[in-house]
């Protein structure tokens, strides 16, 4: 285990769209952070198309093409698939490896006709059950190795994964706002899966020569961040949702470490602490995703992104065509407004703009600004010593920001919760062993069925 030990930039105001310290060339001739943003377009199968391979290769063929079509039509220079698998491709590798050849067949036959620039990112599903079974060792595992090489061996550029270790805890305690349990499940349990499984995604990625590209936390911190809902929301603190999110970043960082090379996975909302960390390439996700979930800081999240995505739509029929095709639209056009940018070398007033149109909107919003993330980041690798201490150097980080700022107006209740939460972080032990050894007695009795075992403890 080498954890991170310092920052790629020297600070917050090198941040920005389109450019990383480690550029990421793949695919037809597409360099995400080289310079130039690309859309990232996640096209979801409709769930009749599951019902057979040849039912959702077909799917998939219409959806690519539509998506491609319009790129090139509308004169944009390039885009990126997402292959975010559904159940089926996953469980039967056999049936992703053929969606990801055909679509790279179609991504070579557009290059070499336009010059259309594009990439193939797989996302293999995750469908490991912590409660039920060894997530290490059993069936699901199984198949999630298989579907990575499968893609990999058959066209896909980028591997990435919604991993879910740790879920079975901050389940629980993200519904009761217990800040123990989620750094415990997100901070601690998270992390160990993640070098658990990254290491073997890495290894796959580099025996078939392809990019070990990056995780999410949407299994967790996102769950927080939606149960958070909008201003009228009420069944989760958005102070909550808010150290949750900072403990995410320590938990995603992981797979770097691992040999993971980035984009990041789009709906990894940590991912500008993890650009400002690693100075790898990411992928956001912000006004674009409203086709699948709403957020509260859609201009925000775009501040320093190196992909935009849509998240995901279902293929449909829309007044202008197709579901995919309308997004891929829009998409294109964000990302030529902040082209246009980088080139009259006003990225950074571009930045700064979308960064305040939502800087004061919400919590979670605020801590994901460049300089708060760069503060969080610097929390992070300052706190080195254990998955755990920089988990928690996270969250007390990100209530220290909140706290400092006058402008950002909290209700009462929203005041006594990070009034509250800081004073349990403070108390916890300062050895992870001791964290550990307290978490572990404590969710066993509440948890029966959690499996210590299945994060090597």
């Amino acid at each position: 285990m080498s954890l991170s030990t310092k920052m790629a930039y020297e600070s917050a105001e090198e941040l920005v769209f389109g450019t990383a310290k480690n550029p990421v060339k793949y695919g037809f001739d597409l360099e995400v952070g080289g310079g130039c943003v690309y859309p990232e377009l996640v096209p979801h199968p409709r769930p009749k198309a599951a019902s057979s391979k040849k039912e959702i290769v077909k799917e998939y063929k219409k959806m690519i093409t539509d998506v491609l079509d319009v790129t090139v039509g509308l004169g944009f220079p390039g885009i990126q698939i997402e292959l975010e698998h559904v159940s089926q491709m996953t469980s039967n590798p056999d049936w992703g490896a053929e969606v990801s050849a055909q679509t790279k067949a179609l991504l070579e036959k557009y290059y070499n006709q336009y010059g259309l620039k594009g990439a193939i990112r797989s996302t293999i599903a995750d469908h490991r059950e912590p409660l039920q079974e060894d997530i290490r060792n059993g069936k699901h595992m199984e198949y999630m190795l298989e579907a990575f090489d499968a893609c990999a061996k058959n066209g896909t550029d980028g591997l990435s994964i919604e991993s879910i270790g740790g879920k079975e805890i901050s389940d629980h305690c993200i519904v009761r706002e217990d800040i123990r349990g989620v750094l415990f499940g997100i901070g601690v349990l998270g992390s160990k899966d993640m070098e658990y499984i990254w290491s073997k995604i890495v290894d796959i990625a580099n025996k078939n020569g392809v990019v070990p590209a990056g995780d999410t936390d949407c299994s967790q911190a996102n769950v927080a961040m939606f149960m958070s809902g909008g201003y009228h929301g009420k069944s989760v603190s958005h102070v909550f949702a808010t150290f949750a999110r900072a403990i995410s970043a320590a938990r995603t960082l992981v797979a770097h470490e691992q040999g993971a090379q980035g984009p990041t996975k789009d709906c990894a909302y940590e991912s500008p602490i993890i650009k400002a960390i690693t100075g790898d390439p990411i992928t956001t996700e912000g006004k674009a995703s409203a086709c699948a979930h709403s957020d509260l800081m859609g201009n925000l999240i775009a501040a320093v992104t190196d992909l935009w995505s849509n998240e995901a739509v279902e293929y449909q029929d829309m007044f202008a065509g197709s579901s995919v095709k309308v997004f891929a639209e829009i998409l294109s056009y964000d990302t030529a407004l902040m082209n246009t940018s980088i080139e009259a070398g006003q990225a950074k007033i571009l930045r700064d703009l979308m960064v305040h149109s939502d800087l004061y909107r919400d919590p979670q919003a605020f801590i994901l600004a460049p300089h708060n993330a760069y503060e969080i980041g610097s929390a992070i690798v300052e706190n080195s010593s254990s998955y755990y201490e920089r988990a928690r150097a996270a969250a007390l980080k990100a209530g220290e920001l909140m706290a400092a700022d006058d402008n950002l107006r909290l209700s009462q209740a929203e005041n006594d919760m990070l009034k509250t939460t800081m004073e349990e972080l403070e108390s916890f032990p300062e050895k992870e062993e001791d964290f550990i050894d307290e978490c572990v007695d404590h969710y066993k009795e509440i948890i029966t069925d959690f499996k210590p075992e299945n994060y090597g403890l």
